[in-house]
């Protein structure tokens, strides 16, 4: 399987960080774990991945203390991980600058979409914007489009659902606009409330 990018992921349950850990291996990623901040900083000074996904409650360095490293000295993009949700909480996760928080208990088919996404993202910020894919004066080089927030979600859960890499899973959404008469966008605003929409309690 094709290494989509690598992850480092830090939590301080072991039963939590082997099924992420392998929930992401199984997903196509280069995952490198640490079960404590100190470790945690020392693997992402040695790896370099592309995104981290953090507890936040650890005995010693706290997930937000890691991710202030990974902000200040890597430039590292992040998402937590956390069994809570308290106002507190929520603003330090705002004022840290997460992709993503996501509240425990969590799915693995919750986790890859959300990280599929991140890294899609951060993809779309290293490219130059280029017409929309309906555009008869495209260039060639289109797959390299700057996608915007929910076409890059969109991709990200498109990524996992069908086992594409970025540019078929966006290809594949250009497509479904192009049948039926809509934006980019819109098609990527649809796709994602179809997903949400399924994956409601009671669905």
């Amino acid at each position: 399987m094709t290494n989509k990018g690598k992850i480092l992921v830090v939590d301080d349950d072991r039963l939590v960080l082997a099924t992420l850990t392998h929930g992401l291996s199984q997903a196509g990623y280069e995952v490198i774990d640490a079960d404590n901040g100190d470790d945690a900083i020392l693997l992402a000074r040695q790896h370099r991945p592309g995104l981290a996904l953090l507890d936040i409650r650890m005995e010693g360095k706290s997930g937000f203390d890691v991710a202030e490293y990974l902000r200040a000295s890597l430039h590292t993009p992040f998402m937590f991980l956390s069994a809570f949700s308290d106002d507190a909480t929520i603003e330090k996760v705002k004022e840290l600058g997460a992709v993503a928080y996501l509240v425990k208990p969590l799915d693995i088919r919750q986790i890859v979409p959300a990280v599929e996404a991140a890294f899609a993202h951060q993809q779309s910020h290293r490219v130059e914007p280029v017409a929309p894919a309906n555009d008869p004066g495209r260039p060639a080089g289109g797959d390299d489009e700057a996608l915007k927030d929910v076409v890059a979600i969109a991709v990200g859960i498109a990524m996992h659902r069908f086992s594409l890499d970025r540019r078929q899973a966006l290809e594949r959404l250009r497509r479904q606009a192009t049948h039926e008469g809509l934006s980019l966008d819109e098609q990527a605003r649809r796709f994602v409330a179809a997903l949400e929409t399924l994956s409601a309690p009671g669905a």
